[in-house]
C-alpha cells in the first residue's frame, strides 16, 4: 500500500482536490474531520485535554471548540499540549483505517499542517495544493464569511508555500489558470511508477 499526505493551505483547493481523487476511486482520510470525531467520542483524549485545559473544554452540546481556540490560539504551549493530545490518536485512528482499505493500492491522507507537524515523513510521497495567497484570501473570505484580516491571521499559523514546496513531491496548482484534472492524474500516474 502506498501512503499518499495532501495538504495545502486554507483555501489552496484542498477539498477541490480530496474530491476528485475519491471520484476516481481512491480512499481518502480526512485528517481534520476524523480529529473531531475523536475528540468527541474517544474518551482518552477527551480525560487528557481536561487535563489540559480544565472542564469548560467540554460542556452540554460536547467539545466547546470557542473556549479551547481562545485557550490555545494564543499561547503556543497549549496548542502543542493539544497536539500531543489530538494527534497520536488520529495517528493510531489513520493505520487503523488503512488496515480497513488493506485492498487500496494508494491510500490518501489529507490533513492541514503535514508538514508544520513533521508527520509528512511517514508517507511514501507528497502532494501540496497551492493557489495564490490572493486567491486564497478570497476563497476563504466568501466560504467562512470572514474578513481579510481575520482570514490572513489564520494563514499566518501555518507555513507560506514556499517553505512547504521544497519538501513535498509534487504540486497540484489549484489556481484558477491551470487544470487540476490533468495535473492530479499525471500525479497518480507517476506515484505508482515511483513506488
Amino acid at each position: 500500500m502506498i501512503k499518499v499526505g495532501l495538504t495545502g493551505g486554507i483555501g489552496s483547493g484542498k477539498s477541490t482536490v480530496v474530491k476528485l481523487i475519491r471520484f476516481l476511486g481512491y480512499p481518502v482520510y480526512v485528517a481534520d474531520i476524523e480529529a473531531k470525531n475523536i475528540i468527541h467520542s474517544d474518551e482518552t483524549v477527551r480525560q487528557g485535554i481536561i487535563e489540559l485545559l480544565g472542564e469548560k473544554a467540554y460542556n452540554s452540546d460536547g467539545y466547546n471548540v470557542k473556549y479551547v481556540a481562545q485557550k490555545v490560539f494564543s499561547n503556543k504551549s497549549l496548542l502543542e499540549g493539544l497536539n500531543a493530545i489530538v494527534h497520536p490518536a488520529v495517528h493510531s485512528h489513520f493505520n487503523a483505517w488503512c488496515e480497513l482499505n488493506k485492498d487500496k493500492k494508494i491510500v490518501f491522507q489529507e490533513a492541514a499542517i503535514l508538514f508544520e507537524n513533521g508527520s509528512y515523513t511517514k508517507f511514501d510521497k507528497t502532494i501540496l495544493v497551492t493557489a495564490s495567497k490572493q486567491e486564497r484570501v478570497a476563497r476563504v473570505m466568501r466560504r467562512d464569511d470572514l474578513s481579510e484580516a481575520e482570514v490572513n491571521a489564520r494563514m499566518s499559523k501555518q507555513w507560506e508555500d514556499t517553505e512547504k514546496l521544497p519538501l513535498a513531491d509534487y504540486n497540484v496548482k489549484c489556481d484558477g489558470e491551470h487544470l487540476v484534472i490533468p495535473q492530479v492524474l499525471e500525479i497518480i500516474k507517476q506515484i505508482q511508477w515511483d513506488c
